[in-house]
């Protein structure tokens, strides 16, 4: 049988696949680590601050599991929590999932319209998945033949495909971030074949097989550093599979030669490792529940997968306004996961989610782009952000999804002097101040959506 005609005698497996799919995609996550330690380097340091002005970012999650549109790669891992479709043996699965490779052949591919679409959402940085757990490289890289360039696409111009990527949001001004993946397990070095895969882990004991352990350390560390030298300026180098330290793999050599060249200033991120390489945060599908006045980051999807998968419920552009006014107030940026499809578009529906998003923000972007934190954040549905000024702020009214905008809003304390304006219109709003509570009278009319306000506080 054909690799495309086994691709699709599992589809109706996948289905399975898909019902399970948030409950998987739950069971491991990334949590924020404990504690934070600033950058050294005064480049880096410069980058994040530009970075933390950014707020809101795009994760592309594209990779061989699009095909079928499953989990991306740990229906590969053998641990308790998985569950797979079908009647497959683990030997089979994986079998199955590897010859995949064989017929991703995204012939739509248009990053172009990745950038349009993201752009128009009002995005300011992306980061791009050029190696997934599973270790199929979405780049050409000279040290594997399992990759996107390789296979049947690779008689395509635009067989490189992280390349192009990356120069499309380029055009457009973005932050640029490459994601990669520590973990490999397609490498033998890491998965070694005279072994069963009980886990993410390698699947034996460095200390009997020191020369496998040695071989993926030079094999992981080739292929960082061929992105960093190979495929332009980045801005952040954002590191996946926590379970492996960057040390492991020799990240300050990767890091030490990639600033010292074309990559000055360049933001590590080897997440949940607490340390200088840790240079901001990353808690995954959560936001912390307090306010954090270093960098941080949450990473959450836009629907229940970071991946592409059929009949995908998407979060409505009110949630997602929600979700960043919340993230904002509390000091952090939002990254976005969206998806692309295995053609290699970003499909109509993802599309009309993130417009309404960019048409918010557009009205409203002065509340969140460039501000930074304030003592009094959160009262009820209302969040808090500054500019850097410490003076101006902003109190965004994030409307409940189902709920109708109230005629007024109240809170306590940020007590403001002077006019008060809806930035969405610019129309003033009249307020009332009672000792330390303040009540905001919003005019008839205006569309049912969050808003946001701009004052002065009152010194």
């Amino acid at each position: 049988m054909s690799g495309l005609k086994k691709c699709m005698a599992c589809i109706c497996g996948m289905v399975l696949a898909c019902q399970v799919y948030a409950q998987e995609e739950n069971s491991f996550v990334h949590e924020q680590s404990d504690g934070y330690e600033w950058p050294t380097d005064k480049a880096v340091l410069e980058n994040l601050e530009k970075w933390r002005d950014q707020k809101f970012g795009v994760l592309f999650h594209w990779g061989l599991y699009s095909v079928p549109g499953i989990v991306e790669s740990w229906q590969i891992c053998s641990e308790g929590w998985i569950t797979r479709p079908g009647e497959y043996t683990y030997e089979g699965y994986k079998e199955w999932y590897w010859g995949l490779a064989n017929v991703f052949n995204p012939t739509a591919f248009n990053p172009e319209q990745w950038a349009d679409v993201m752009e128009d959402a009002g995005m300011k940085y992306m980061i791009f998945t050029t190696k997934h757990h599973d270790g199929f490289c979405m780049f050409d890289s000279r040290y594997t033949d399992f990759s996107i360039a390789k296979g049947p696409f690779a008689e395509n111009p635009r067989r490189d495909v992280a390349r192009y990527v990356f120069d499309a949001f380029r055009e457009k001004d973005f932050m640029i971030g490459c994601y990669f993946s520590k973990p490999d397990w397609h490498c033998k070095w890491f998965w070694n074949p005279y072994y069963a895969t009980p886990n993410r882990m390698q699947n034996y004991k460095r200390e009997q097989h020191p020369d496998w352990w040695a071989k993926y350390q030079d094999f992981t560390k080739n292929q960082l550093t061929e992105l960093m030298e190979n495929y332009g300026r980045f801005d952040i180098l954002w590191l996946d599979g926590g379970w492996i330290t960057g040390e492991e793999v020799y990240l300050d050599d990767v890091l030490s030669k990639a600033r010292a060249g074309r990559q000055q200033g360049l933001i590590a991120v080897d997440r949940t490792i607490k340390g200088k390489n840790e240079n901001y945060q990353t808690p995954e599908r959560s936001i912390p529940d307090r306010q954090i006045n270093h960098p941080w980051e949450s990473c959450i999807t836009l629907s229940h997968s970071w991946a592409w998968a059929p009949g995908a419920k998407y979060k409505t552009s009110n949630e997602v306004v929600n979700i960043l006014a919340e993230i904002t107030a509390k000091g952090g940026c939002l990254l976005l996961g969206v998806g692309p499809t295995p053609e290699g578009i970003i499909q109509p529906e993802v599309e009309e989610s993130l417009k309404g998003v960019g048409k918010w923000l557009r009205a409203n972007g002065k509340a969140i782009y460039s501000t930074r934190t304030t003592p009094y954040y959160h009262e009820g549905n209302v969040w808090f952000t500054a500019d850097k000024d410490g003076r101006t702020l902003y109190a965004i009214y994030a409307l409940p999804e189902n709920e109708v905008l109230p005629g007024t809003i109240q809170w306590t304390g940020n007590v403001p002097e002077g006019n008060m304006v809806l930035l969405g219109n610019g129309r003033k709003v009249g307020y009332k101040v009672v000792g330390e509570q303040v009540t905001v009278m919003l005019p008839k009319g205006l569309k049912n959506e969050s808003v946001a306000l701009q004052f002065t506080r009152k010194r």
